[in-house]
């Protein structure tokens, strides 16, 4: 009875820490994209002469940055 008990709460512990580590994660990744990724391919876009299509994602994302603050 111990050993099921053991294992329930074995079971039980883990699972949380396993959803806390996929969240931990997954808002890491987010942070990156945004922070790297995000400006590495609006210069991309830039440098590449499509600025016609960089210029309005980067003021969509800047409406997007003053809404959401």
């Amino acid at each position: 009875m111990l050993e099921l008990l053991f294992a329930i709460g074995m079971i039980w512990v883990f699972g949380k820490l396993l959803l806390f580590g996929i969240k931990a994660a997954w808002s890491i990744t987010k942070i990156l994209c945004i922070i790297i990724l995000l400006p590495v391919i609006l210069v991309g876009l830039v440098v590449g002469g499509l600025i016609w299509l960089a210029f309005p994602i980067l003021i969509v994302i800047g409406i997007v940055a003053l809404v959401m603050r």
